[in-house]
């Protein structure tokens, strides 16, 4: 999809690096949320102080409440494995948001982006399991009765493989699909009030796909951490 005017593209082609922003705008724009998290992040780490401010307080309670969270499904033993998940979460809702500022492309509109996030996510899934049960961890590819294990060895391992696919499309599909949508709206119907309800319901749209791969996320890691039956 060709946006008219992107921001940071036109910023890259003033330093000669217009090829490079436009062929790759969502590396541009990642490279921007990346920033941004890291400036937030150091600003509230600085401001923590023992008697906690308006913003100490939004950042507590949405970190502790996604922590909890995540122990309620993974048990006290997931608690170490919570950066990666809100680090995640954070990055990912970020991302979906920065498309909805004018002149700004979102990073998760393009299937490089959603699939960088994804490989990690299954990548240290099977960390975990390795870490947990050792070599042991392969009864979790081979189901309960043993002379059914080939086949549900092979079923396993495609849908281990399909959940890359999963969290990477089903992300990619909606973010694009929305941006689509107030592309067209733009195009028809003007550059204000038309768009006004797709851009809020895109502010909706963008924290539960952020949460939907928090959630899977997490319940992959649950499944690595159980014992096999």
């Amino acid at each position: 999809m060709e946006h008219p005017y992107l921001f940071l593209v036109k910023l890259f082609e003033l330093i000669g690096l217009g090829h490079f922003a436009h062929e790759y705008p969502y590396v541009i724009y990642t490279w921007f949320v990346m920033l941004f998290l890291i400036v937030v992040g150091a600003i509230a780490a600085k401001g923590i102080s023992m008697i906690p401010g308006k913003a100490q307080n939004f950042w507590e309670i949405v970190i502790s409440g996604m922590e909890e969270f995540m122990v309620d499904i993974t048990g006290e033993e997931g608690r170490q494995f919570f950066p990666i998940i809100a680090t995640i979460f954070l990055y990912i809702a970020c991302c979906n948001l920065c498309g909805l500022i004018p002149g700004f492309f979102p990073p998760t509109a393009s299937i490089n982006t959603t699939l960088s996030c994804a490989l990690p996510v299954f990548l240290f899934t099977h960390y975990i399991g390795v870490r947990y049960h050792g070599f042991k961890y392969v009864k979790h590819f081979l189901g309960p009765v043993w002379w059914m294990a080939p086949l549900i060895a092979i079923i396993e391992i495609i849908g281990h493989f399909a959940r890359i696919l999963s969290l990477s499309f089903r992300l990619f599909g909606n973010i694009m699909g929305h941006e689509l949508v107030l592309a067209i709206l733009f195009m028809l119907a003007g550059a204000f009030l038309a768009p006004l309800p797709i851009m809020a319901m895109g502010i909706f749209v963008s924290f539960v796909q952020a949460f939907v791969f928090f959630l899977l996320s997490i319940m992959y890691f649950a499944g690595a951490m159980e014992h096999a039956h």
